[in-house]
This record gives structure tokens, C-alpha cells and sequence, in this order.
């Protein structure tokens, strides 16, 4: 059965390897991989400078460390984590769950990123090698075990979160514990700035460093390396009981995650407050669709709550870092521009089910305002409640017209980014799956690069708001600050609206092009 399914991972590997677009960003990613782990197997490896191998193994922990965030957020930031071999489809098969779970541990394996963390792991062997011949030898068993803890961990992890996102109850923590997740960005990127600056990790975070199961591998070598044989086997066999923990309770998982039916979106029944808002008319009837979409559909969840998180924690995370709380009261600015993001791709939600627009006479407006409508709201109250509450909790009073001016600028110009993007650049999204990370799709390189540059056309935009702000302080007149806050709602406005115009001309005239985009391989 294990060999069936590493088989079937292989294949299905090399049937996306053709497929166009997909194919070419899936070489690039082995490529941009595989630098990154030679870059990392030479920084382990050649980090013994001046017979310093404790500096050395802290090195090794310290990128340990950031490859296993990399394995937690990585999935979570990008909006995908791949799931080549689906377990929904082998439901039917006299399967145990622990059957299921080895055979699906073992596909994972067969996939290019597997071999590249392999790679960069592989340091420290080298690092080893200079050391002993027994320091070598845990090395290799500690690579070994430490590449399969943080497949394990990262499968984990997703499918708990997961889990908790198609349960009516969890729902709400499962979306935060995602945002959550995809702020492991700032430790990892700490960690790599003590590395990057050839500087000493403190030694308060050197021992905690080894003493966290990342670091179990480099400190069993270290010990190994000094002859203490009782830590390098605490640390190896510490290293396998926890990658046996995780295989059991990703077994248990999958077990509930296969008995939870493939369509289900964790949502009330309609029962609540949406259930009782009146609709009036096409477009707000589609608004409450909508709205009823970005409640219901843990995929759509699984996209917007990390971005708005992250998006409200940029400013916010450098303070614990020591730096300046300046930023902390445009977290909410900064959640509104990125926020919009997560609707760039609307219409690849809906899939095939767009020709029913296309074939109602009239329906494009009405469908493109209601979307644009559910969008403020989705994005705007929770932005808005940050940008409100923050300034007055710090006491900075001075910044509400810089603050609500910014916001209002970014919340249209970013919703009218998301409604361009999904009709210039849709892109079909894989089958629901019991994992609300795998179903994010791969939009290509050509269509990616579109929508990088229309994050950096939302910040030009609100540049006109920006000045505006600037020559108030400079010449110290609050009425000009205030007077920003009038142009950013118009800017805002004006910029929704030209996105909604653009997008229902986009899709009243090249519809049947948006369908075929959208269409599942």
C-alpha cells in the first residue's frame, strides 16, 4: 500500500510538471529551494570558527529553528499546503487509520521538499564529521528523525486546525490559531537576523534553543561530541518518541477529518443575524450570498483571517522587538491594505457556477456591486473597530485624522484591487477538501506578478492622502490634517467604484474567457 501511494505521488508530481504555468513555478520553487538549502548546509557545516563548536551547534538549533517555522507558517502565509494524495479519496479502502496515516506519511516523503530540507539538515553532518566519528553517526540519525518531526508537526498541525475549522464551536479559534500560526514570520526572522549579521545568539536563547525539540538533534551531536552518550541518546530518542506522538495523533485526525462529509463549510444553517436582514433587490441579494460565503466557507476563512492578522501585527511586533510603537496605531491601515488580498480571487471560489451569470441578461452589475458590498464589510468593520480603538487606547489622540484618512484610502483602493484581479487574473481552485489549507490553488507566475503589483498601485494610490497628512504637520495646522480624512473617503470611494466598473465591463465582455479560467483541470 505504501509503495501504491508513493507511486501515485510521483506521478501526480510529474503530471503537474506539464501543466503549463503550474509546471514552470513548481521547477522554480525546487530551484529557489534548493539554494536556499545548500546556503543553509554550508552555514551549518563551516560554522566552527576558532574551535567554537558550542557557537557552532547554536547556529545549527538557531536554523533548526527557522526551517521549522518555515514547515508551521509556510502553509499557512502562502494559503496552501500540499496535499497531492488526498485522503478523502482513499475513504472506501479497508484502511486503518494508522494504515492511512503511515502511507500518506510515507507519499509525503516523495515530494521535492522533503529532499531539500533533507539537504539543509544534512549540515550538520558536515559539521559532525570535523568533530567525531560518533558525533557523525548521531548526526545522521538526528537528520533523520529531526526531517521527519517537522513533516509530522507541520501535517499536525494543519489538520488540527483544520479540524477545528469545519466544527461549528472552533471555528473562530481554529481561524485565529491560522493568523496566529502565520506570525511565526517575525521569530524566524529574528532568529535568522542573529545569523544573518554573524552575530551571537544571546545565551539565554542559545539554552532555550537546545532545549526545545528542534534543537534535540544538534545538542544530541554536542553531547555526542563530548563523550556525555546519555544526552545525545535523550535527544535522539526524545526527537523519535515526539515524531511517534505526532504520527498518532495525525492518525486520530484523519480518522475525524474522514468522517466529516468532503462539502461541508462549519456554518450555521442561516439561522442568525444575516438570516434576518432584509434583501432588496439583485445586488443585495448577492451581498448576503456573499456575506453567507465569508462565514461558511472555511476556505475563504483559511485566506482572510492569516493575511488580516499579519496585517494587524506588522506594526504591532516590532515593539516587542525593542523598536519604536510609532507604527502601532496604523495596524489597522496596514490589515485594510493587505486584507484585500484574500479576495483577489472571487470568482475562482465560485468556479463553473459563474455561467450563471453570464447567461442572466443584467446580472454582471448587480453581481460585481454585491460582492464589492460584502467585501467593505468583511474587510472594513474589523479594520475599522482597529482603527478606531487603537490611537484613543494609546493615548494618541493627534493621529485619528492620519489613522481614519489612510484607512479609508486603503479599504477602497484595496477592494478595488481584489474585484480587478478577479477578472483579469482567476484561477481555478483545486476540489473541497477536509483540509481548508489545500484548497487554495496556484495562481501562476504571470497572474502572482499581477497581483504583486497591485498591492504596490494601492500604496501610489493613497500617496495624494499621504501628502496631504504631511504638509498638516509640517505646518502644524490640524485643519489640514482633518482635512485629509474628506479626500481619503473620496478617494476610496471613487477607487470602488472604478474597480466595480472595470470588473462588470470585464465580465459582461470577456465572461465566457473568465469561465474557461476558472474551470478545474
Amino acid at each position: 500500500m505504501v509503495g501504491v501511494l508513493i507511486r501515485m505521488r510521483l506521478l501526480l508530481s510529474k503530471r503537474a510538471l506539464r501543466n503549463g504555468w503550474q509546471g514552470v513555478t513548481f521547477v522554480l520553487g525546487i530551484v529557489v529551494g534548493l539554494v536556499f538549502a545548500l546556503i543553509t548546509a554550508v552555514l551549518i557545516g563551516f560554522s566552527v570558527r576558532d574551535g567554537d563548536v558550542s557557537r557552532a551547534i547554536t547556529v545549527a538549533a538557531t536554523v533548526y529553528g527557522v526551517w521549522t517555522l518555515g514547515w508551521l507558517c509556510g502553509p499557512v502565509l502562502i494559503g496552501s499546503s500540499d496535499e497531492t494524495v488526498q485522503p478523502e479519496h482513499l475513504r472506501l479502502l479497508p484502511l486503518s487509520n494508522r494504515q492511512l496515516a503511515t502511507g500518506l506519511l510515507a507519499a509525503s516523503f516523495a515530494g521535492a521538499a522533503p529532499v531539500v530540507n533533507l539537504i539543509a539538515f544534512g549540515g550538520l553532518i558536515v559539521l559532525a564529521a570535523q568533530l567525531s566519528w560518533a558525533a557523525t553517526l548521531v548526526a545522521a540519525v538526528g537528520v533523520v528523525l529531526q526531517l521527519v518531526f517537522v513533516v509530522l508537526l507541520s501535517r499536525v498541525m494543519l489538520a488540527w486546525v483544520g479540524a477545528a475549522m469545519r466544527s461549528r464551536r472552533g471555528k473562530d479559534i481554529g481561524v485565529l490559531l491560522a493568523g496566529l500560526l502565520g506570525l511565526a514570520y517575525y521569530p524566524a526572522s529574528w532568529l535568522l537576523s542573529h545569523i544573518s549579521v554573524l552575530q551571537d545568539v544571546p545565551p539565554a536563547a542559545a539554552t532555550a534553543l537546545r532545549w526545545l525539540p528542534f534543537g534535540w538533534a544538534p545538542a544530541a551531536v554536542e553531547a555526542a561530541a563530548q563523550g556525555n552518550w546519555l544526552i545525545a541518546l535523550l535527544g535522539i530518542l526524545g526527537l523519535a518518541a515526539l515524531s511517534l506522538g505526532l504520527w498518532q495523533a495525525w492518525s486520530v485526525l484523519l480518522a475525524r477529518r474522514l468522517a466529516t462529509p468532503m462539502n461541508s463549510t462549519a456554518g450555521t444553517s442561516g439561522a442568525g443575524l444575516l438570516s434576518r436582514v432584509r434583501q432588496t433587490g439583485p445586488t443585495g441579494a448577492v451581498a448576503i450570498k456573499e456575506l453567507h460565503a465569508w462565514w461558511r466557507d472555511s476556505r475563504r476563512r483559511a485566506t482572510l483571517v492569516p493575511i488580516l492578522v499579519v496585517g494587524i501585527m506588522m506594526p504591532v511586533f516590532p515593539v516587542f522587538q525593542g523598536g519604536s510603537s510609532g507604527g502601532v496605531p496604523f495596524a489597522g491601515v496596514t490589515s485594510a491594505l493587505f486584507a484585500a488580498l484574500a479576495g483577489a480571487n472571487l470568482y475562482g471560489y465560485d468556479g463553473t457556477a459563474v455561467w450563471q451569470t453570464l447567461v442572466t441578461p443584467g446580472a454582471a452589475r448587480a453581481d460585481v456591486r454585491g460582492r464589492l458590498l460584502a467585501m467593505l464589510v468583511v474587510i472594513g468593520v474589523p479594520t475599522l473597530l482597529v482603527t478606531l480603538i487603537l490611537p484613543g487606547a494609546l493615548g494618541r489622540w493627534g493621529m485619528y485624522p492620519w489613522v481614519l484618512s489612510l484607512h479609508a484610502a486603503a479599504l477602497g483602493t484595496g477592494v478595488c484591487s481584489a474585484l480587478i484581479l478577479s477578472v483579469i487574473a482567476p484561477y481555478p481552485m483545486p476540489p473541497r477538501t477536509g483540509n481548508p489549507f489545500s484548497g487554495s490553488g496556484n495562481p501562476g507566475c504571470a497572474k502572482a506578478l499581477i497581483q504583486v503589483a497591485m498591492v504596490f498601485g494601492q500604496m501610489f494610490a493613497v500617496l495624494p492622502v499621504l501628502i496631504i497628512l504631511i504638509i498638516g504637520r509640517l505646518t502644524d495646522l490640524k485643519l489640514i490634517e482633518w482635512l485629509a480624512l474628506p479626500v481619503g473617503i473620496a478617494l476610496g470611494i471613487t477607487a470602488a467604484l472604478l474597480g466595480a466598473r472595470l470588473a462588470e465591463q470585464r465580465l459582461a465582455t470577456q465572461g465566457p474567457e473568465l469561465l474557461e479560467a476558472v474551470r478545474a483541470r
